[in-house]
């Protein structure tokens, strides 16, 4: 599995990005750690997490998706060397969104210790914070890559007149400006990340992995309507994608991939992987069988008619 640039960082990543959001939530530590061995021994070698996963589960406070990870690294001596490893900061970990530098250098260390390791190869900004100024942030984000506690940063959820004005204070304080971004986008959630926001970060040469690749689990196709997502965990989510378009979309999907014999998610993520700009799309699994799919979508190419098609069904 040929692994890919991330943008200017220095950094490689593999093809699809194992999200990690679902460790310590809908996985369990056991289960999680096999599919940590598993994901590496096929040669996915990018794990991506987040300070404050899963906070949104009743009982948590954050860091149990790092946790998971670190006791994984812990247990198997000489894989932190294999990896990629994304985590974020700047989620509201319980005194809301923030970005001010003295939080981050408090953050990186938490994430440190919870992921067990003396370096996080990418961090990100995780959500922009209006109450503080890009050149306060960007200057804690070097000195921690200055200290060797990060190798690159970037952020996730900007939109183009943000990254423009973090480029602009990056360049007025001589530091690295963000090179990595990781948006919302999928066949379905495109006006966010297409258009402007895409040609920039293809001029720029930022790196941009894909979060929600698969629509919260819409685009696999296992719920044919919103009803039949009501008990699960993100059924709040779900809902808006019952729409004509959505059901466009689950159509078009379900007739590629019954001429193919591909998976949905896979076609989904294929579609993604080939999109001007876009780096690698992270996807979550639960079980060897849906990471058995990643592993196939990190190789396939759809056809060029199959990428129409798709691209058509989701258009607005």
């Amino acid at each position: 599995m040929q692994p890919l640039p991330l943008g200017r960082t220095g950094l490689n990543i593999s093809p699809i990005v194992f999200g990690g959001n679902v460790f310590g939530w809908t996985v369990d530590e056991t289960t999680s750690h096999r599919l940590l061995s598993q994901m590496l021994e096929a040669g996915l070698t990018t794990i991506d997490t987040a300070d404050a996963y899963s906070r949104w589960v009743d009982g948590h406070s954050g860091g149990e998706s790092e946790t998971v990870i670190g006791n994984w690294l812990a247990a198997n001596p000489g894989m932190r060397d294999r990896i990629t490893l994304i985590t974020k900061v700047g989620s509201d970990m319980g005194a809301g969104r923030t970005l001010k530098a003295a939080y981050i250098e408090q953050a990186v260390e938490r994430s440190l210790s919870r992921l067990k390791t003396d370096y996080i190869d990418c961090y990100l900004a995780h959500w922009p914070d209006p109450d503080t100024a890009h050149a306060e942030t960007l200057e804690a984000f070097d000195r921690l890559k200055q200290a060797g506690k990060i190798r690159a940063y970037g952020c996730s959820n900007f939109d183009r007149p943000m990254m423009e004005a973090a480029t602009s204070a990056a360049q007025k304080l001589n530091v690295t400006p963000y090179q990595v971004l990781q948006p919302e986008y999928n066949l379905y959630d495109r006006g966010t990340f297409e258009g402007p926001l895409a040609e920039y970060c293809s001029a720029n040469e930022i790196g941009v992995i894909t979060y929600f690749s698969l629509a919260s689990g819409f685009l696999t196709g296992k719920y044919g309507n919103a009803a039949e997502t009501e008990k699960t965990a993100r059924a709040h989510r779900l809902g808006k994608y019952f729409d004509a378009r959505g059901q466009r979309l689950l159509s078009t999907l379900a007739d590629i991939a019954a001429e193919t014999g591909r998976p949905q998610a896979e076609l989904a993520l294929a579609w993604l992987r080939a999109r001007p700009g876009v780096t690698a799309p992270i996807a979550s699994a639960t079980s060897a069988r849906q990471l058995h799919s990643l592993i196939a979508a990190a190789t396939l190419t759809l056809s060029d008619d199959a990428r129409t098609r798709l691209t058509e069904a989701g258009e607005a």
